[in-house]
Order: C-alpha cells, then sequence, then structure tokens
C-alpha cells in the first residue's frame, strides 16, 4: 500500500519525565460538566444527559508549565474564552462500557485548555449549527504533559484552576463535576466506539472569560504538570 499524498504526522500528546509521546486518536469534550458554569451559560445543572463535542487531535497544542506555548489569537473572533480542564487519556477502548469497568481504560491524565471563539459559538447556537468554527480551530487545545494513572490515582478529587496575569479566573475541584469520570466514560462509549488513544476533556469550573493579545494564563489541576500559554 502506497499513500498518494505524504502521510501526515500523528499527533502526540508528552509524557511527564519520559521521552515517551502518547498517541491520540480523537479529543472529546464534555459540556457544561460543573455546576457553577452550567448557570453562568445559562442553563440549569440539575444533571441533564451529558452531551459532547469534538476537537481534532491536529488543534492539540504542547503548553507544559514553566516554558509554555504560545496561543496566536484566532482569526474571525473578537470573543476568545479560556476553559481550563482535566483530561482523561484512555489506553483501552469498546462500547457499552460498564461503569464500575470505565476506569480501567484510563491510561493517565493531563491538564488542558479548551479555547473557544465564543461569538462564532453563539452564532451557531443561534442558527442551530454545529459548534466546530467555535471549538475546533488551530491551536484550540493547549494541553501539558500527562501522568500515568499508576502515579496519580484516580483525580477524583484535585483542585483545577487557572490564573491570568497573576490573577485567579476559575478555581474548582473535580469532586464538583456533575457527571463523574466512570459515568462520562460510560455514557460516551455509548455513542461512539472508544478507542487508545482517545483524549476526553472532562468540564471546565467557573469563571470562563475573553483572553486578549499578551495575557499570560497559567492554571493546573492538583498533582499534574501545569500549563502556561501567552496569548500572541
Amino acid at each position: 500500500m502506497t499513500f498518494v499524498i505524504p502521510q501526515p504526522p500523528v499527533p502526540t500528546v508528552a509524557i511527564a519525565g519520559s521521552d515517551q509521546v502518547f498517541p491520540v486518536h480523537r479529543v472529546y469534550c464534555v459540556g457544561r460538566n460543573y455546576a457553577e458554569h452550567a448557570r453562568e451559560m445559562g442553563h440549569d445543572p440539575d444533571r441533564e444527559p451529558p452531551f459532547f463535542f469534538q476537537k481534532s487531535p491536529d488543534n492539540l497544542l504542547p503548553a507544559g508549565a514553566p516554558g509554555g506555548g504560545d496561543f496566536p489569537y484566532p482569526s474571525k473572533s473578537e470573543n476568545v474564552h479560556h476553559e481550563i480542564e482535566l483530561v482523561c487519556a484512555l489506553s483501552g477502548g469498546g462500547t457499552d462500557i460498564p461503569e464500575d469497568k470505565a476506569m480501567d481504560l484510563v491510561w493517565g491524565f493531563g491538564v488542558g485548555l479548551d479555547m473557544t471563539r465564543r461569538d462564532l459559538q453563539g452564532e451557531a447556537k443561534k442558527a442551530g449549527r454545529p459548534w466546530d468554527v467555535g471549538k475546533a480551530f488551530e491551536h484550540a487545545a493547549p494541553i501539558a504533559p500527562l501522568h500515568p494513572a499508576t502515579e496519580t490515582g484516580d483525580m477524583s478529587q484535585a483542585r483545577v484552576w487557572l490564573d491570568i496575569n497573576g490573577e485567579t479566573r476559575q478555581d474548582g475541584n473535580t469532586n464538583q463535576l456533575i457527571w463523574s469520570m466512570p459515568e462520562t466514560i460510560a455514557y460516551l462509549s455509548g455513542l461512539f466506539e472508544l478507542r487508545p488513544g482517545d483524549l476526553i476533556f472532562t468540564g471546565t469550573p467557573a469563571g470562563v472569560g475573553p483572553v486578549v493579545r499578551g495575557d499570560v494564563l497559567e492554571g493546573g489541576v492538583e498533582g499534574l504538570t501545569g500549563i502556561k500559554i501567552t496569548v500572541t
């Protein structure tokens, strides 16, 4: 078998303290999975069924602190928002995974940012259209190096925070997730066939808001390598 064009490189995420990398298959994101964030977005957080959208693996941007990465302010938008999240990396897959088996699929965890062209997302919502232009643009998924779950534990009670220019904007805890990680993985596996290499951005705490050029965003999840980007 030969390719008619050069084969694109496989998107990967670094592993903390290692020269190994994690190959990425798909990037799933859970919408409105913290109660206070759901409220600030104008929705009822009372455990409505979870919903999901995808970013492209090519949207990933290496952004581990302290060096971080540059986040180019995207075109066609004047209202780009930050959303700090715990990211779950899968080493197993399947469909209709029982909730009590869901965490067996998890290789490890990392810190990610779901950067969002909020104005374009809002226009898509009003028109009943997909969110891709608001969520899946170049560099829309900054991510720090991953840590194996054998070192971190299940991350079910960990502080999640984001500072902008030294001022805290988001501050929550993974114990505030509306849908826990096992519930999320089990539900998602009923909609898609999960595979090794999948990443799941698990949702963001309250406090999302706009960024401007020159902002320095630095955040983390307790026990994991932090994330840092400079908006350029």
